[in-house]
């Protein structure tokens, strides 16, 4: 580790939280210059109601958002406009402090009056939205999944999508919101920061059971009862795709800024955390994007009061691993390009799904019809 900075060439920069180095002129660095402001709540809202303006079929998996404080009056607005339209619409909404991580400042509200003005909204500016009140339950307990993607580079597009995740359950039963339960954050966040710190949350030896399981369990668990678990897949890879190419445009804004094109520098590649939650009919919702999801594969254990242990989380490790280890390989600088077709296809078909079909779903959308198109795969 250098904490200071490195000044050698090296073939891999590992940054820890963002990069900023214009001292670095070769290799390859595991950040994008822009990336942490460009999956920010407010700058991700704002990119996702862009495309859901030119294309609302093709982004309707990410729920209704407003921008606070400046779009209060129009929320406050559309709000009471939809209710007189539809008296038996009771909504809830979330809201999510722009800057805010780990769970820190969400609260729930049922009408617009409730949006806390006093907490200084002004010089904390927060995205309010539709929340969703009909989550998928498993053992009566709502649960979000953390999809692990690796944007490989931006041009050309080169997306991997990770055949594994996480799934992080909230430790109350779950109930549709009300006034009552509007609080028990237990209940209705599903961040593991959070859930840790209740009396249920359950540290388990099994990547099957506990507060914190493998995506794989869970599909498992749906094939069994039925469920179309490649339309879901199908679905959640273009729930990602899409994503990408909404945020492409300010990326590539500040990676000129940053690496002009001619000029001696490094290029780039990232780990992205996607949070999505499943709809009851199975539909995901992408719920935020994380540019520095964790990578720690043990957890903390109380042995007495105040004084803690880090034990293995053998999920955290099934998943994590995984990610890093086949980021590393298709990162490699000394790897060869393999012209045996069959090794490549093993190698793909390790924890890496290679998505190299942005250029369709572009295409796709052009269709001014808003036609269904099938995803095409690698």
């Amino acid at each position: 580790q250098f904490p200071f900075g490195r000044r050698l060439p090296c073939d891999i920069y590992w940054h820890g939280v963002s990069f900023h180095d214009n001292n670095i002129f070769s290799g390859q660095v595991n950040k994008f210059p822009g990336m942490m402001e460009t999956v920010r709540k407010i700058t991700l809202s704002r990119a996702m109601r862009t495309m859901q303006d030119l294309f609302p079929l093709e982004y309707n998996f990410y729920p209704r958002s407003w921008i606070l404080p400046e779009e209060l009056p129009l929320f406050v607005a559309e709000v009471r406009m939809m209710k007189d339209s539809n008296p038996s619409w009771k909504p809830t909404f979330i809201v999510k402090p722009d800057g805010g991580c780990q769970g820190d400042g969400i609260y729930l509200i049922k009408d617009p009056s409730d949006i806390r003005l006093t907490g200084s909204i002004q010089s904390r500016p927060a995205v309010v939205q539709e929340y969703i009140c009909k989550p998928l339950l498993v053992d009566k307990l709502k649960f979000d999944i953390r999809l692990y993607v690796l944007l490989k580079s931006l041009e050309p597009l080169e997306i991997y999508i990770a055949k594994d995740g996480l799934s992080r359950f909230c430790t109350e039963p779950y109930q549709e919101p009300s006034l009552k339960n509007l609080h028990q954050v237990f209940m209705h966040l599903t961040n593991y920061s959070l859930n840790i710190h209740s009396g249920n949350f359950i540290h388990s030896d099994s990547v099957n059971t506990g507060s914190k399981r493998t995506f794989s369990s869970i599909l498992c668990r749906l094939s069994s009862r039925g469920a179309d678990v490649k339309k879901l897949w199908s679905d959640i890879i273009s729930l990602v795709i899409k994503t990408i190419i909404a945020l492409t445009p300010e990326l590539k804004v500040y990676y000129q800024s940053d690496i002009p094109a001619g000029k001696p520098g490094p290029t780039c590649f990232q780990i992205l955390g996607f949070d999505i939650l499943l709809m009851k009919n199975l539909k995901p919702v992408l719920l935020e994007v994380n540019a520095n999801p964790s990578m720690r594969i043990e957890h903390e254990q109380e042995l007495s009061p105040g004084v803690f242990e880090n034990v293995p989380s053998p999920v955290d490790e099934e998943v994590k691993v995984a990610v890093i280890r086949d980021t590393l390989r298709l990162v490699d600088p000394q790897k060869k390009k393999r012209k045996d077709t069959h090794n490549c296809i093993l190698f793909l078909r390790d924890s890496l799904l290679g998505v190299v079909s942005a250029f369709c779903i572009i295409w796709s959308m052009k269709d001014k019809q808003h036609k269904h198109h099938s995803l095409k795969l690698s």
